[in-house]
């Protein structure tokens, strides 16, 4: 399935994409079908039951998800009513505002999964390859109340001091769990999304001088999106391994319309299963918690600037759409705040 989290008629909701046409309404379908089945229908009955956003179902995932894909399944076959209790149910995903499809993640990691980033990055400043990125995946924490989805992301001026974009998958965890093993750790992922690590690369390396962060540098915004899509939706694309599954996704950047940047998600050095290990060693990962994969190779200016590639940064107006495939095109515009 994919998710989505938007905004219609000035009401956030969430709901399942259907058919790149349609979006229903899950939070309405979860009353219509609770009515079409005699029980009650009420909207705190259904709050109780499925919750409110998407991380509630995604709490809820072994209870709501059957009904969910019900709903979807009815929805392919029009046997959906548009309206359920005065409320849309089925609305044009033309009609919607897409939000991040998790705006309010409990947390957000990110990763530093791909060696052909950091071997290009170090490299690029006159540094070798440290020896530890092979021992063990490391990640860092970001702001989880600065997540923004499609659309405009408002900057401050300090930011557009070599601004620059990150092309990255993440992944949103379901049933989650502590020390958990690599090897079975992908029966925690919910699902994959596209993730913009948007970094101010002055405030970052002017702070990183200091052995920490990166912090100021990366915690002003952080975009995810256009939808979240269910890991069943990418059996095809998936190869399973002793250290858990790789998916092999095309990965490209645009910036104003020209490419930028190519790569595939199945050059992870490290999966997802194997971050997830080490995340969750002596730490309980909740449901809906976003991890980034950190930034593919050639996925970002900081590397493409270095190797002699490029030789800019993003300013204000700039419009930046990182694709992945199957999971979407998240589209994004600079903005400079106050203008």
């Amino acid at each position: 399935m994919r998710f989505v989290t938007f905004e219609s008629g000035g009401r956030e909701s969430y709901g399942a994409l259907v058919d790149d046409e349609t979006v229903v309404d899950l939070p309405v379908g979860f009353a219509w079908h609770a009515s079409d089945q005699g029980r009650a229908s009420s909207a705190d009955v259904i709050a109780g039951a499925y919750g409110n956003t998407l991380v509630d179902l995604i709490r809820r995932e072994t209870f709501a998800m059957p009904v969910a894909r019900d709903l979807e399944r009815r929805a392919r076959g029009k046997e959906l009513p548009d309206t359920f209790a005065s409320r849309a149910l089925c609305l044009r995903s033309k009609e919607v505002t897409l939000k991040a499809p998790i705006p309010r993640p409990p947390s957000m990691r990110d990763g530093y999964a791909f060696r052909q980033h950091v071997l290009t990055a170090r490299k690029n400043r006159g540094l070798e390859m440290i020896p530890e990125f092979d021992e063990f995946p490391v990640f860092y924490f970001t702001n989880h109340q600065a997540v923004t989805g499609p659309g405009d992301v408002v900057v401050e001026k300090l930011h557009t001091e070599q601004l620059d974009f990150e092309l990255e998958a993440a992944i949103v965890v379901g049933q989650g769990g502590k020390n958990l093993r690599a090897s079975e750790a992908d029966r925690s992922i919910f699902g994959l999304t596209i993730m913009n690590d948007w970094s101010a690369r002055k405030l970052q390396m002017q702070e990183m001088k200091l052995s920490l962060g990166p912090a100021k540098g990366k915690d002003f915004a952080t975009s995810i999106g256009p939808w979240l899509v269910t890991t069943d939706e990418l059996v095809d694309r998936t190869a399973a391994g002793p250290m858990g599954a790789s998916f092999d996704l095309v990965m490209t950047a645009e910036v104003n319309g020209k490419k930028v940047s190519r790569g595939n998600l199945k050059d992870m050095t490290f999966t997802f299963a194997q971050i997830l290990e080490r995340a969750s060693y002596g730490v309980m990962l909740h449901p809906g918690e976003v991890i980034g994969s950190g930034t593919v190779g050639t996925g970002c200016f900081l590397e493409l600037n270095g190797s002699g590639i490029t030789n800019q940064w993003l300013a204000p107006g700039d419009e930046v759409v990182l694709e992945i495939e199957k999971l979407g095109r998240l589209v994004n515009r600079v903005v400079l705040a106050g203008k």
